[in-house]
């Protein structure tokens, strides 16, 4: 079986299990080209019609092209699409130039998923993240929980063998789901061209440079780059020694700060 063959096989199983297991489940989406291939999948998992909601943790500094994105594609797509946000914080005028990018992160997408997950009362989430994309989010699991207080325990992860997937929910807490997790960066990109599926347009290089991850534009810049058609890009990531995330703010991507982040809740 080829390799995207079975990328695909192993992710739409992990959809499938996941909503089988648990009554309250939705997936995250943030735009971006690994959770926008997460719910292309969903779509094939479930033959057309995803049968949970999809949520986008709007922090209000986002790319416009993203909100433009996330219209046209709710609407071609059918999504029951719930976009959420953090308003106290966003009222009290929460951002990097105030707070830092660690402040901002926390308050603007942890504690907005956070209160997502009270308001929508879920047991578990869908997220689009992949072991390659930064070594702490390759301590991850399948299925990983977090506890009442949406704590991480990444030092005691449940053991995956044989796609056996520990899917009990902690008490007052909730599981949190990574079908991608497999996946490497250009392998999201071989599929995105094997099925055709849209992406926002800040991943195609202009004036000689392109994003190679997209978030808010205030923590994002984009990196050294004439790829502007998806084989381009996919030639591109065969030979580039630049990392996927380089061009995010980098006090959160250091390695202690990132795992003390997602060890709170963050993504």
């Amino acid at each position: 079986m080829k390799r995207l063959e079975k990328l695909e096989n192993e992710a739409i199983y992990i959809l499938r299990e996941g909503y089988f297991r648990f009554n309250r489940i939705a997936l995250l989406w943030s735009m971006g080209k690994d959770s926008t291939t997460l719910l292309w999948l969903a779509k094939k998992a479930f033959l057309g019609k995803i049968p949970f909601p999809i949520i986008h943790i709007d922090t209000g500094y986002k790319f416009e092209e993203i909100y433009s994105f996330r219209s046209q594609l709710t609407k071609e797509w059918g999504l029951n699409l719930l976009v959420t946000q953090n308003r106290p914080a966003i009222k009290k005028g929460i951002s990097p130039t105030k707070v830092g990018h660690l402040a901002c992160c926390t308050e603007l997408k942890t504690n907005a998923l956070k209160l997502a997950i009270k308001q929508y009362k879920l047991e578990a989430l869908f997220l689009a993240i992949r072991r390659d994309e930064h070594g702490i989010r390759a301590k991850e699991r399948f299925f990983s929980p977090r506890d009442k207080n949406f704590i991480w325990n990444y030092k005691n992860q449940p053991p995956e063998v044989w796609n056996y997937y520990k899917t009990t929910t902690p008490e007052e807490g909730h599981i949190r789901i990574h079908p991608l997790l497999g996946w490497k960066e250009i392998e999201i990109w071989e599929y995105i061209r094997k099925e055709n599926l849209p992406v926002v347009s800040l991943y195609f290089a202009k004036n000689g440079k392109r994003y190679r991850s997209i978030g808010c534009k205030c923590c994002c810049k984009p990196t050294p780059s004439n790829a502007n058609t998806i084989d381009k890009i996919i030639n591109e990531l065969k030979k580039t020694k630049i990392s996927e995330r380089s061009g995010r703010a980098q006090d959160k991507e250091e390695a202690y700060m990132m795992q003390k982040l997602r060890a709170i809740g963050y993504m």
